[in-house]
């Protein structure tokens, strides 16, 4: 399911679901909206039931129509609108357009609405809790040949992203992470210690939870590779699954799908150390033990 302009076609229908019940609460007839905001009602049809898509600043319209106006939720639907992908955006990602491709912008989009996130990892680091100079050795290993100021660029975004573990109200971050994350001496071991020193503090931040899945456990349903699932404040249904690849972001939205990742990650969390027992060992693996 690839991203087209204005966002992945299932998110798109869910959106233009969330937006027709936010116009019959408003009392309002496809045809009053569509008055209301000088469009044709055949317009107004064709968003709701995510015929067409729909650009962040006529979510806006739509909004100030239905006389939405809390900041969060006209946020988040501005968001899922795809104007990740558009020119009008505000998010502080869009100064480095040039740099990062649309589904890289869709996704910190995603994030910074999200209210949780959960995150499988099975090779490196999570993004959100990377240091700099970890971030860097990822992304010089992932793109090698990169020019030096577009890797300066990408550990920028990187460390920008995790303004979200320190908003108001933080993101909730759950993560699961395979124990070869901890082994695996990217950028050498000074970054490594750093690395896992930076694991054990963000650990003890009461929204954050890490469990590691120690090579004791042998296969498990997580192995296929990693993922995220992204859950958002007062819509549910517009929960997604995002698998990152190394060009390219894949959006599973499908309540099957979404069932299926949620039941896999509740599974690998219940087989996982706990997040007392995962701090020891990170703590360990740091310290030579």
């Amino acid at each position: 399911m690839r991203g087209t302009r204005h966002g992945p076609a299932v998110r798109r229908r869910k959106l233009g679901e969330e937006l027709r019940r936010l116009r019959l609460g408003a009392g309002l007839t496809s045809r009053d909206a569509a008055r209301l905001v000088g469009w044709h009602q055949s317009k107004i049809s064709r968003i709701e039931t995510g015929a067409s898509g729909v650009t962040g600043a006529d979510v806006s319209r739509l909004l100030d129509a239905y006389g939405v106006r809390e900041p969060r939720l006209r946020a988040l639907l501005e968001a899922l609108s795809g104007a990740a992908e558009g020119g009008g955006g505000t998010g502080w990602w869009h100064a480095y357009r040039g740099v990062l491709p649309p589904q890289y912008r869709d996704f910190i989009s995603l994030e910074s609405q999200a209210c949780t996130a959960r995150t499988l990892e099975t090779s490196v680091v999570p993004g959100l809790l990377q240091t700099p100079d970890y971030a860097r050795a990822v992304t010089r290993a992932a793109l090698h040949g990169l020019p030096a100021a577009k890797v300066d660029s990408l550990v920028e975004v990187r460390i920008a992203r995790q303004e979200v573990l320190h908003g108001d109200p933080p993101l909730r971050l759950e993560a699961v992470l395979d124990e070869a994350v901890l082994r695996r001496q990217v950028g050498g071991p000074g970054v490594m210690r750093a690395q896992l020193r930076r694991l054990v503090e963000l650990g003890n931040l009461p929204h954050v939870r890490i469990q590691v899945l120690p090579f004791t456990m042998g296969g498990y349903v997580g192995l296929s590779g990693p993922f995220v699932i992204f859950s958002f404040p007062d819509i549910s249904d517009l929960d997604v699954v995002v698998l990152d690849h190394l060009t390219s972001s894949l959006h599973l939205e499908r309540m099957e799908d979404l069932e299926a990742y949620c039941a896999a990650f509740r599974t690998m969390q219940a087989h996982a150390l706990t997040p007392e027992e995962s701090s020891h060992l990170i703590a360990g693996i740091r310290d030579g033990a």
